[in-house]
C-alpha cells in the first residue's frame, strides 16, 4: 500500500453499506483508517443493513474505540440502495464516498476521484470498463458477459455514455449528495443507476474514472437474480421519472 494520502483540507465521509460483513469488515476498517488517517476531518459511516451475523457488534466496538467510526442502520434488511441512501443523508463531509466492504476498488484510488472533482466534476465514479482501467483479478467470463448485457440495457434505458454504473466506489461533492439522495428511491442494486439518472437530469457533471479493481470470489452479487432485479429497477426509474417523482425533494445548498 502507498504512503497515507496527504489530502486537501476538505472533510470526507466514507459510507460503507454492510450486510453480513463480519468476516471482512475488520480488515477493511483498519486499511481505511490507516490510509485516510492524515485527513483533517474524517468520518466512516458503516450502515448495517439488517445483518444476521456479528456485523453490528463489530461496528459498535469500532465506534466505541475510534471516534472517526459511526455505526448506523440495523434491522430490518432493506437492501443496498436503502443503506447507501441512509449513509449519504447522514454524512457531514464536504465530500462523500461510497465504498464496498470488500475494498474491491482499493482506497488509494480515491486520489483519482478527488482529482476529477478538482477538475470540475460534481460526481466521480470508478469504472472497470475504460481502456486504462486495470482489472487485477477478473470476474469469471459468465459474470463479465452478464455485466456487458446489463450495461447495454442501462445505457439504452437510463444513462447512455456511462460505461460502468455498478462499480461500488463513487465520490460526491456535498451539494450533489443532497440533491441526488433526497430524490433517490430504490432500495436495491438499481440505486447506482437511479442516482446517476437523477444526477444527469439535474445537469450535474459526472466523471467516469479508470481505476484498479479486483474481483472478490465471495461477492454477494448473484448475477441472474440481481440482474433481473436491476432490469425491473430500470423500468421503475423510467416510470418514476415520467411521473415527476424525482423533482419532488427539497433542495439544500449545504
Amino acid at each position: 500500500m502507498k504512503a497515507p494520502f496527504r489530502a486537501p483540507s476538505q472533510s470526507l465521509s466514507v459510507v460503507i453499506p454492510a450486510f453480513n460483513e463480519e468476516r471482512r469488515l475488520d480488515a477493511t476498517l483498519e486499511t481505511l483508517l490507516a490510509y485516510l488517517g492524515p485527513r483533517s476531518a474524517l468520518e466512516v459511516i458503516v450502515v448495517d443493513d439488517g445483518s444476521a451475523d456479528g456485523t453490528a457488534t463489530l461496528v459498535d466496538r469500532w465506534a466505541r474505540s475510534d471516534d472517526r467510526v459511526r455505526s448506523s442502520g440495523g434491522r430490518p434488511h432493506r437492501g443496498k440502495g436503502h443503506a447507501v441512501r441512509s449513509g449519504f443523508l447522514a454524512a457531514n463531509g464536504d465530500l462523500v464516498l461510497v465504498s464496498d466492504a470488500d475494498l474491491s476498488t482499493p482506497i488509494e484510488e480515491l486520489e483519482l476521484l478527488e482529482a476529477a472533482l478538482g477538475r470540475g466534476a460534481d460526481i466521480a465514479i470508478a469504472s472497470r470498463a475504460l481502456p486504462s482501467s486495470r482489472l487485477l483479478v477478473r470476474q469469471p467470463r459468465y459474470r463479465e458477459l452478464g455485466g456487458r448485457l446489463l450495461n447495454a440495457a442501462i445505457q439504452r434505458l437510463a444513462v447512455p455514455g456511462i460505461q460502468d454504473t455498478q462499480c461500488g466506489f463513487k465520490l460526491f461533492a456535498r451539494l450533489a449528495t443532497r440533491r441526488c439522495f433526497e430524490r433517490q428511491r430504490l432500495d436495491g442494486f438499481g440505486y447506482d443507476v437511479e442516482v446517476l439518472y437523477i444526477a444527469r437530469s439535474l445537469k450535474l457533471r459526472i466523471a467516469e474514472v479508470p481505476v484498479r479493481w479486483r474481483h472478490d470470489p465471495d461477492s454477494k452479487v448473484r448475477p441472474l437474480v440481481d440482474g433481473m432485479r436491476l432490469l425491473i429497477d430500470l423500468m421503475r426509474i423510467r416510470v418514476a421519472a415520467a411521473r415527476g417523482l424525482y423533482r419532488g425533494a427539497v433542495e439544500r445548498a449545504t
